[in-house]
């Protein structure tokens, strides 16, 4: 963790340690940022910002930084005033953000305060299917 410097004021890095896999090149990490809100259910909503890859210099780690969490926006599905609020975790625009599996080096990303990061793993089916000719 020493190629990875500490978050600035106002950030929260987070850390993931991936478990080994026999084929590392049949998986993928899908990072998922964003927050929790207060909400209605009818509507889609999501939030602007990026998730920018910076190269650590010296050592050439990537770290992957979100500098804001953008505005929030979303569909407009008229909802009744009156029905209850549940809490969303809405994320970033434009997912998937699929990265490189690498159980060797820390996925390592900084976020503004109260920004969550949440992962998930993809795989591969290890049989590839032969495209018909048409």
């Amino acid at each position: 963790m020493k190629a990875f410097p500490p978050p600035e004021k106002g950030q929260v890095r987070y850390v993931i340690h991936l478990p080994e896999q026999p084929d590392e090149s049949s998986f993928r990490v899908e990072l998922i940022v964003g927050q929790t809100v207060q909400i209605d259910e009818a509507n889609q909503y999501f939030f602007g910002g990026q998730i920018e890859a910076e190269s650590i210099e010296g050592w050439g780690f990537t770290r992957y930084v979100v500098s804001e969490l953008g505005p929030m926006a979303g569909t407009l599905m008229a909802v009744d005033p009156d029905a209850p609020k549940v809490d969303r975790f809405i994320s970033l625009a434009g997912g998937p953000y699929l990265i490189r599996y690498n159980s060797r080096l820390p996925v390592v990303v900084y976020v503004p305060d109260g920004v969550d990061v949440r992962y998930r793993i993809w795989r591969a089916d290890p049989e590839a299917i032969k495209a018909e000719a048409g």
